[in-house]
């Protein structure tokens, strides 16, 4: 197993296991990670198994405490010194899930995200995966407002002790 940052070279296998782990209506498309990697590619992590991806979290920093539909869209928004990392998405092949990837990728992203001086950590998710992340450390803050993908989400956090 290997975890590294992204780089364009990746796009292709990035774009292509984000269709197969959402909805078309949520999934990110090529050109939108395209837009993401050029605006923040230290700010995703990949993980292979035997030369595959298999798994990979992104999302960006900002300031704003609570993650907005704008940000999904416009990498604009990233502010490398922002005091929040958003993340908006983790994504893991079916065939890899239940190996302990996606647990893998948000403890990679929270040790660096607090290591760039950040406060915690932000997503959104399905209100089955509610337990899932709080067992990660993150707290449940209620339905979100975003109708991202025309979908129901929760707000979860995780702050970073002082």
């Amino acid at each position: 197993m290997l975890i590294r940052n992204a780089t364009m070279a990746d796009l292709p296998a990035i774009a292509d296991v984000e269709k197969r782990c959402f909805p078309p209506q949520e999934a990110a498309t090529e050109e939108e990670f395209r837009e993401r990697l050029a605006a923040y590619a230290d700010c995703f992590w990949l993980l292979f198994e035997d030369g595959r991806l298999v798994s990979f979290i992104d999302g960006m920093a900002t300031d704003e405490p609570d993650l907005r539909d704008e940000m999904y869209a416009d990498a604009s928004l990233h502010r490398k010194d922002g005091r929040w990392q958003m993340i908006f998405g983790l994504n893991t092949l079916p065939e890899y899930r239940r190996r302990g990837y996606a647990a893998r990728l948000v403890e990679r992203l929270a040790e660096e995200a607090k290591r760039r001086g950040k406060i915690g950590v932000v997503l959104t998710c399905k209100e089955r995966l509610v337990p899932y992340y709080e067992s990660l450390g993150f707290k449940y803050e209620g339905a979100s407002s975003s109708t991202h993908g025309d979908a129901v989400w929760h707000q979860m956090r995780m702050i970073f002790p002082a």
